[in-house]
């Protein structure tokens, strides 16, 4: 960090207001919060063409870096691919010399380092938190948006953190949801996985649930799912085929997305439409990838399946022990006479 005294523009996201002509400010909260944190002293150029001059040499750097990196505008598939950019050009840039100085960038900033100051040991929080309470529908209204929770949360007050690209929601101190934020206004974000336990209950609520089609849309509710759906209804009908879907996505939870579609697409081609087949199955799909060698491919047109049971029984240990005798039970098997008969000797038997 550096010393002393860091010169700023009149930016909207630290000043909240410019107080006459002079360099005071009213400060934002949480900029304050991060000046504390960070032990910066701040001073403010003067606004208007009075104070161009005081930052001249940072604005031109600027114009320099956008002309040559961002024209035309860079097209990326998300703001971590641009921050990685970013800082490639920043290292790229450590090279170049400005105009006609004698040092790189680099080597004015390596005669900079040991005049800074290290860091805190604990990071700031960027985030802003809020305390909201979970409504009836499982969600959280946030900046007017609603993001969904897990339905055993309904009626309970949990903790958002709020960031520029992302919610965290905590119950507690565990993480029970993350979102990416919805930048436009009246939008909600649904995750299937958080509603399962109330749909396994209810199943016919299923086919025409919000949570399924944004799922779909993100790819996370495949073609494979479908199908595999579709045969389970055929089977079972449609109640407990839905159900048995569910139960899927359940067992599921703890299993990567890729192995769980692995294992539906193994069950469908062998007609095996139970949960436990699809979720052995993507074990075994989990297993192959671990594995050093890849597993033998089935025959073409066959696909093996083998159930839970069958699969517990050939981990056991070897059984030892003598096979155990019935015979104390054959006495059982013979004739019982009648109390008080006299034998033909005249004796009671």
């Amino acid at each position: 960090m550096p010393t002393g005294k860091v010169r700023y523009d009149n930016l909207r996201a630290a000043v909240a207001r410019v107080l006459g002509l002079s360099r005071a400010r009213v400060e934002n909260e949480r900029w304050t919060a991060f000046r504390s944190h960070y032990g910066i002293e701040s001073l403010y150029c003067r606004p208007g063409l009075e104070g161009a001059h005081e930052k001249g040499g940072v604005e031109g750097q600027i114009g320099w870096f956008r002309r040559n990196h961002l024209v035309p505008v860079p097209e990326v598939g998300s703001l971590a691919e641009l921050n990685a950019m970013v800082e490639r050009w920043d290292d790229e840039d450590s090279e170049r010399r400005i105009r006609s100085r004698p040092r790189t960038i680099g080597e004015y900033f390596a005669a900079e380092r040991p005049l800074l100051q290290p860091l805190p040991n604990e990071p700031f929080e960027t985030g802003r938190l809020f305390s909201l309470r979970v409504d009836r529908y499982a969600q959280v209204s946030v900046r007017t948006n609603r993001y969904s929770v897990p339905v055993r949360l309904i009626g309970r007050t949990v903790r958002v953190m709020l960031h520029a690209s992302e919610i965290v929601v905590y119950d507690g101190r565990t993480e029970v949801a993350r979102h990416e934020r919805l930048i436009a206004k009246g939008q909600v974000r649904l995750e299937l996985d958080h509603y399962l336990e109330a749909l396994v209950r209810k199943p016919g609520a299923f086919p025409g649930a919000t949570a399924l089609e944004q799922a779909r849309s993100a790819g996370k509710f495949t073609p494979v799912h479908d199908a595999w759906w579709a045969a389970a209804c055929k089977a079972h009908g449609d109640r407990d085929g839905t159900r048995a879907l569910i139960e899927v996505l359940l067992l599921g939870r703890d299993l990567h997305h890729e192995h769980l579609v692995a294992g539906l697409a193994a069950a469908l081609r062998a007609g095996a439409l139970t949960s436990d087949a699809v979720v052995l199955e993507a074990r075994k799909a989990a297993e192959a990838d671990d594995a050093p060698a890849p597993a033998a491919e089935p025959e073409p047109g066959r696909a093996a399946v083998t159930f839970l049971t069958e699969r517990r029984l050939t981990h056991l240990p070897p059984d030892t022990r003598p096979l155990p005798s019935v015979a104390a039970y054959d006495q059982l098997l013979r004739p019982r006479r009648s109390a008080g008969r006299f034998t033909a000797e005249g004796e009671l038997p």
